[in-house]
């Protein structure tokens, strides 16, 4: 009998813990960053590219830069393939020379290399590279800036590539020297390359970073030592900047050099300015042509404003030379709108300083918001490289991406707390800040660490969101899929060059971004929940059409005074 009570107690207990289960409110929503999963795809896609930076313990400083993905459509299916630009042993090193690497995608989820099938298995120092169809055949063609010697390939048919390098006038150099430890004259060391129509002609010029005045034996005869002992990498501020270079497209394949001509020769008592590492394609004035915005290293940032067919160096007056007064170590450099009227640039930059976010207060004038936005904290730690502007989750608003590695392999003994592998971030914008992304939110691929440089986002298997491409330096790429938000989005295909408004939202249309690296073309514009939109776009040029209601699936074709047109 005495134990009744108990059992009577027990059952009270249950029956009140059930009825607080059944009735107890609903959690809270989940608060920060959305869960999108990024996944390695790599070995499922078929992605096998190594990246070679011909390191020797000799330790050149063009080892530590590379290497770039560009994101390009050769052969006109529909589908985005991948070019590597890749390095090479110096000259009298013994081993096999690499070559640059194309990978096809086939449609179903994978990448075939199709290299010396389409004629590009060259070899040379590549660093930045960049894809147009220079020519107006309809094909995509491809720029490889190259440490000695630069390469334009002509791409026939979408079935095999061309070295017109020589007829084209774009080689900005020769090959590597021999001998070439003792070389004391100047090897022509260019970074990123753009493709744009700064002169309205309706046929894309090639803009080329240039980083450094540069020789082999410049380079050993400056002593650079680790704490602790053995070599370290020699500085940048141990080299002269170089002149950048803008090469004018007569058509037929055929350039012209016109970089003094055209206002990017910058000169401090008769000194190149800028050691330029990435360049970004955007119109920063809004005046309907397009503007450089060039990310330089330990000197100020470079701002090309297009006066009309000839460009002037306007970073000074703004606001986009430096974020404080004092130069950084600038690498990777976007820009987007953060919404109708605000474009921000963010510039990537070297250990222990931050991220810059400049935005724009007024067309043409900026201001940098890293710290009010969220971004300088977090982003202050890791070397940053790549730089990219994405909408990860669809959300309708840019996200930001930075792929992240040191440059010193052995900077862990010297410095005990850095690493030369690093991890990538992620930041989400909430509609008021950058928010860090975490692997609880992202999973854990995204975040492994590499030797990080490029980066570039696509949609490689056709399922609406943007996947990643990280390059690592002397090491594998890798390829990240996006598992998806739910969300929707619209896929735009419009000429380089267009401005385009969707709902409350604005973006311009140029693939080339980031670090050594170019983006897919295709534009994808997340809509949230919503099944379609309006679509205005104003064209190079000026003139302005509205399409209606675009819904989601495939990719629109918006063209001048034509109907939209839904492909794959």
């Amino acid at each position: 009998m005495r134990r009744r009570p108990v059992v009577l107690a027990v059952a009270a207990v249950a029956l009140a813990a059930g009825a607080y289960l059944a009735f107890r409110p609903p959690a809270p929503p989940d608060a920060g960053p959305p869960r999108v999963r990024f996944t390695d795809a790599t070995a499922a896609a078929g992605l096998r590219f190594s990246h070679t930076n011909g390191a020797t313990p000799r330790k050149f400083l063009p080892e530590t830069m590379g290497g770039g993905v560009v994101v390009l459509d050769y052969d006109n299916d529909g589908r985005p393939d991948l070019f590597f630009p890749n390095g090479r042993p110096w000259p009298g090193e013994p081993g096999p020379l690499p070559t640059q690497a194309l990978y096809r995608n086939q449609g179903d989820g994978t990448f075939a290399d199709v290299t010396a099938a389409v004629g590009l298995n060259v070899t040379l120092y590549g660093m930045g590279a960049a894809a147009a169809d220079v020519d107006g055949d309809g094909f995509t063609d491809l720029f490889v800036a190259g440490v000695g010697a630069s390469r334009l390939f002509r791409n026939d048919g979408g079935t095999r590539f061309i070295d017109i390098t020589s007829a084209a006038g774009v080689a900005g150099g020769a090959e590597l020297p021999t001998p070439f430890d003792t070389h004391a004259g100047p090897v022509p060391f260019p970074a990123s390359a753009a493709f744009l129509d700064y002169d309205g002609d309706g046929r894309p010029d090639l803009f080329v970073c240039r980083y450094l005045t540069w020789s082999p034996a410049a380079d050993l005869g400056v002593k650079a030592e680790l704490p602790g002992g053995g070599r370290a990498y020699v500085p940048p501020t141990q080299f002269p900047a170089a002149d950048n270079v803008l090469y004018r497209n007569l058509g037929g394949g055929r350039f012209a050099d016109v970089s003094e001509a055209a206002g990017v020769h910058v000169r401090d008592a008769g000194r190149p300015v800028g050691k330029a590492l990435g360049v970004a394609v955007c119109d920063a004035d809004r005046d309907g042509k397009p503007d450089l915005v060039v990310a330089c290293d330990t000197t100020r940032n470079l701002y090309f404003r297009n006066a009309g067919g000839r460009f002037e160096e306007a970073a000074m007056p703004a606001g986009l030379a430096t974020a404080d007064g004092r130069p950084r170590g600038g690498m990777g450099v976007d820009a987007a709108y953060l919404d109708a009227e605000r474009l921000a640039v963010v510039v990537a930059n070297f250990t222990n300083e931050p991220d810059t976010l400049f935005v724009a207060g007024a067309p043409g004038r900026f201001g940098d918001q890293a710290q009010r936005l969220g971004l300088a904290g977090p982003s202050r730690p890791p070397m940053k490289f790549g730089a990219l502007f994405l909408d990860f989750d669809l959300d309708g608003r840019p996200d930001l991406l930075t792929c992240n590695g040191h440059l010193e392999p052995d900077i862990a003994a010297a410095r005990p707390g850095e690493t030369h592998p690093q991890a990538a971030q992620l930041y989400w914008n909430s509609g008021t800040d950058f928010v860090p992304v975490g692997a609880d939110r992202a999973g854990p691929d995204l975040f492994r660490p590499l030797v990080g440089r490029g980066c570039a986002a696509l949609d490689y298997d056709g399922d609406g969101d943007l996947d990643v491409v990280l390059v690592a330096n002397g090491g594998p790429a890798r390829l990240l899929r996006n598992e998806g938000s739910g969300n929707r989005s619209l896929r735009l295909d419009v000429p380089a060059g267009s401005e385009v408004t969707v709902g409350d939202r604005r973006f311009y249309a140029t693939p080339a971004r980031g670090y050594l690296s170019q983006s897919e073309a295709v534009l994808t514009v997340g809509l949230g929940a919503r099944d379609a939109e309006r679509v205005t776009v104003r064209w190079p040029g000026g003139a302005a059409e509205t399409f209606a209601e675009l819904t989601p699936g495939g990719v629109w074709r918006l063209r001048p005074g034509a109907a939209a047109e839904r492909g794959r």
